[in-house]
């Protein structure tokens, strides 16, 4: 059976050498942050307490980094093993998504000494939603980086280490399945917290399952997005064949989003407002639209194969749920007197967290065992021999 290799290559190119550029500005304006306090880069104020950096890097990214949690559903839950070649590049993303995601919320803490706390039981607050958040998302990306484990032990440590991670990997496995699932389904109950500080179009109490939904999508669309670019990027062969599966999890679950979102709004008597609610009109069917078109596009079958459809399908997808997160945390919330827009300083300084992810990214496929052989019909060879060994039997 073929195994995982790092793909090799130079490590200075202009798509790296871009990416520490960024990454020094995001490191200068961190250093104004820290010496100065969040008032001399961000544009947060006692109307808006939070404003993207929160919103991308807890909201946004942990939805673009939920690859991993969405192969792991599918391969270890579903038993669908024919994807297991997508898992180790899906979990490699949602490592650095999470572990990134979590440690820039620091810049965000006016008290940042004292991120410590949640991790303390005495100063635990179980009532509290943000706090489950926090810890879950904490948890995780101990548990992302012990799933990837195997990967440096492959490098560096010889088949026994890794053997005896593979007796152990299935109590984190597990957990890889529920922390997600809890606190995805909590970045919307913690809406709902808001009240009517969320304009009605995206208050409703279907929001931890909207959330869920959406995440595990865009999970499913970032695997497809991230294939898609490595193979351009590195003259791979195409896997679009074994990614043209992957696309009917997301059609599926946009459908049932699009039933329970659209059925919600005419159920509660909001649909009037689909209309009339200006600009955020506007936002709500640009939305619709982005999570419609990936149904239209892989709904045919005969379309799922097609590299580029899956790629428009994927970046609809991923689009839109970021949009949905940015449109329910900050274009809908409203507070009397109170307005916000992100600075300059805060859209380098996210800027700065993506480049570090590319970076990093970069790095490990090309040092470490992480991508999976393929062959030049687009499948991974290790399905192509599982499919002749069942054959045979």
């Amino acid at each position: 059976m073929s195994k995982h290799a790092p793909i090799g290559g130079p490590l200075v190119t202009r798509t790296t050498v871009i990416a520490a550029v960024l990454v020094a500005i995001s490191v200068v304006l961190l250093g104004v942050r820290f010496l100065y306090g969040l008032g001399a880069v961000a544009n947060i104020n006692n109307g808006y307490p939070w404003g993207i950096w929160v919103v991308y890097d807890v909201v946004i990214s942990t939805g673009l980094a939920c690859g991993g949690y969405a192969m792991a559903l599918l391969v270890y839950i579903l038993n669908k093993g024919k994807y297991h070649p997508l898992v180790r590049p899906a979990l490699l993303a949602s490592m650095f998504g999470y572990s990134l995601g979590g440690f820039s919320v620091i810049f965000d803490l006016g008290r940042y000494w004292n991120f410590w706390h949640i991790m303390t039981p005495g100063f635990a607050n179980p009532n509290s939603v943000m706090f489950e958040v926090a810890l879950c998302v904490a948890c995780y990306c101990m548990v992302l980086w012990i799933e990837f484990s195997p990967a440096f032990a492959e490098k560096w440590a010889g088949p026994e280490l890794k053997q005896k991670l593979n007796k152990v990997l299935f109590v984190f496995i597990a957990l890889g399945c529920l922390l997600p699932t809890m606190h995805q389904s909590s970045l919307g109950s913690l809406l709902i917290v808001f009240g009517q500080l969320i304009h009605p179009l995206w208050q409703t109490k279907m929001l931890p399952l909207l959330f869920l939904l959406s995440a595990l999508a865009m999970g499913f669309s970032i695997v497809i997005f991230e294939a898609t670019l490595v193979t351009s990027a590195y003259k791979r062969p195409s896997e679009a064949k074994i990614l043209g599966f992957v696309t009917r999890y997301i059609v599926v679950l946009m459908s049932a989003y699009l039933v329970i979102r659209w059925g919600d709004i005419i159920i509660e008597g909001k649909l009037p407002l689909v209309f009339s609610s200006g600009g955020l009109s506007f936002m709500f069917l640009l939305e619709t639209a982005l999570f419609a078109l990936p149904i239209i596009l892989m709904g045919p079958k005969a379309n799922r194969n097609n590299e580029r459809l899956q790629f428009i399908a994927a970046l609809a997808m991923l689009v839109g749920g970021g949009l949905y997160r940015i449109d329910a945390y900050l274009v809908s919330y409203g507070r009397a007197g109170w307005h916000y827009f992100p600075s300059v300083g805060e859209l380098l300084m996210t800027l700065g967290i993506i480049a570090v992810e590319i970076l990093a990214y970069i790095v490990f496929v090309k040092k470490l065992p992480v991508l999976h052989p393929v062959s030049k019909m687009g499948e991974p060879r290790i399905v192509e021999r599982a499919t002749a060994a069942a054959t045979t039997k």
